[in-house]
């Protein structure tokens, strides 16, 4: 459109250009309908140029307040932008300082699951040892009981002989005491 306007403008001045030259050349010969239309076509030359200037700023006009608005929009989409990291931001700290610490902590548990698995193994080297030592217990128990049982059956026993041999004694006087 740009270029179809300047063309317009350029074809009439030439045109103007030449009949201004021509008639100029044949000034003697004009006559005052010749100086009319050469007036008519200065002035419609002038008017169009006006128009020309007139469309120029127009659109001049237009693309300043295009370019203004452009402005803005990028003004607004560096702020959208500007949030937008910023809200990813804090995030990524956050998730950054739980896997610091995430971390730390496990450093952290390596040598208690060490210390844990030892005692583990403690305890089940010391439950072994209680319980062999509990079972050898009972058995000494056992023993103890039929030692202890023997013994009563062999006391009970040497008291009935006891008992026998006093009854045979005192049994053994009276007979004397009755046989005399």
């Amino acid at each position: 459109m740009k270029a179809a306007e300047t063309s317009q403008p350029t074809v009439q001045s030439r045109q103007l250009g030449t009949q201004l030259s021509g008639s100029m050349s044949f000034s003697s010969q004009m006559s005052k309908e010749d100086e009319e239309m050469s007036r008519n076509a200065l002035s419609a030359f002038r008017a169009k140029e006006e128009e020309i200037e007139k469309k120029k700023m127009e659109i001049r006009e237009r693309v300043q307040a295009q370019l203004g608005r452009v402005e803005e929009e990028t003004k607004r989409l560096a702020l959208i932008r500007e949030e937008l990291e910023g809200l990813g931001d804090p995030m990524r700290k956050e998730v950054a300082l739980v896997r610091k610490k995430v971390d730390s902590v496990n450093k952290e548990l390596k040598p208690l699951s060490l210390t844990v698995q030892k005692k583990e193994r403690e305890y089940k080297e010391a439950l072994e040892a209680f319980n062999e030592k509990n079972r050898e217990k009972v058995q000494l128990i056992t023993k103890l009981m039929e030692l202890v049982g023997e013994s009563e059956k062999m006391r009970m026993k040497k008291l009935e002989e006891l008992s026998k041999n006093i009854d045979t004694l005192t049994l053994s006087p009276r007979q004397n005491k009755g046989t005399s």
